[in-house]
């Protein structure tokens, strides 16, 4: 498989999961807020902003302007709107390795937040589009695995997601543990709702609202898709499928690096981890994913010539 493309079918996964995410997180932030609590808005805000937001770029001061904002704008890079291009971009780029379903469903959803316009105040615009995304992001990942041979591709394509997910989970979480403010039940139901995990959760501790437990669960959980350990997992899977079928490539280094991110959350203990520092843990997770990224981009995007002879 060129380069090219796997490069392509990476970060279009990447760049939808990650529009999926911030549609997730902005839906139940907003529930939240439109709730009547002791905490203020601006502090539930915070913990949004300081996973969605880079620090270096400036953030206004209206909540709901953020909203808008971060629903609609094509220029600002963390806005939906702004990761629908980019994942429309990229799917573009392989049109003719995925399937016609999977590119007719991106390319309406990406006319459809490109004509989608809100007027000040208008937070019901904003929030149809936020939730139109958050379901068609769920129809393309079904598209995706029913209409899609489950090659090489596909793998770059399983990659590109749980990536994403992982990284993301995990900042998520530093958000809400790390920062140092008051939380009630209700904050720990926005947490869950952002991870689409308040229902499952619910089955396997009722509503018994415990930080350690929501901790255990978007964390540590082994069969709950929108967890870190999940997600870990499914990146193992798909490296290791990449990596047999990528003849005379050494994936030694990715071995390495997977296997130990995946045993960390396998064997991992939560009451040992929030005993600790949690946000080490949580930094530390997030930089094993980085440099699992940049072991793939060099082994199999940016790799020297005379790898490609070879294989």
């Amino acid at each position: 498989m060129l380069s090219r493309v796997a490069d392509s079918m990476y970060w279009m996964s990447r760049y939808f999961e990650r529009a999926s995410n911030s549609a997730r997180v902005l839906e139940a932030t907003y529930n939240l807020i439109l709730n009547p609590a002791k905490f203020s808005t601006e502090q539930r805000w915070y913990r949004v902003l300081a996973w969605l937001i880079p620090k270096k770029d400036p953030i206004e001061s209206d909540p709901h302007r953020i909203m808008r904002r971060l629903a609609h704008s094509p220029d600002d890079r963390a806005s939906i709107t702004s990761c629908i291009i980019s994942a429309r971009e990229n799917a573009r780029q392989v049109r003719e390795e995925i399937s016609s379903e999977m590119w007719e469903h991106l390319n309406r959803l990406y006319h459809l937040v490109l004509q989608s316009r809100t007027l000040p105040n208008d937070d019901a615009a904003a929030m149809r589009l936020v939730t139109e995304v958050r379901e068609a992001s769920y129809r393309f990942q079904g598209l995706t695995d029913l209409t899609m041979n489950h090659g090489q591709e596909w793998h770059f394509i399983q990659l590109g997601k749980y990536s994403e997910r992982a990284t993301n989970l995990s900042m998520l979480l530093d958000a809400y543990f790390s920062i140092d403010a008051p939380s009630d039940d209700l904050d720990w139901v926005g947490l869950l709702t952002s991870c689409g995990a308040f229902e499952s959760y619910c089955k396997t501790y009722t509503a018994d609202l415990r930080p350690v437990r929501v901790a255990e669960f978007i964390l540590l959980h082994a069969d709950f898709p929108y967890s870190v350990r999940y997600s870990v997992q499914h990146m193992h899977n798909a490296l290791c499928s990449i990596i047999d079928l990528s003849s005379g490539r050494d994936g030694e280094k990715i071995n390495r690096l997977v296997g130990r991110l995946r045993a960390s959350l396998a064997y991992g203990q939560i009451s040992e981890v929030m005993a600790g520092d949690m946000h080490a843990y949580l930094r530390g997770i997030i930089e094993q994913c980085r440099n699992l990224h940049s072991a793939v981009h060099d082994a199999f995007i940016d790799y020297p010539i005379e790898v490609a002879f070879e294989s």
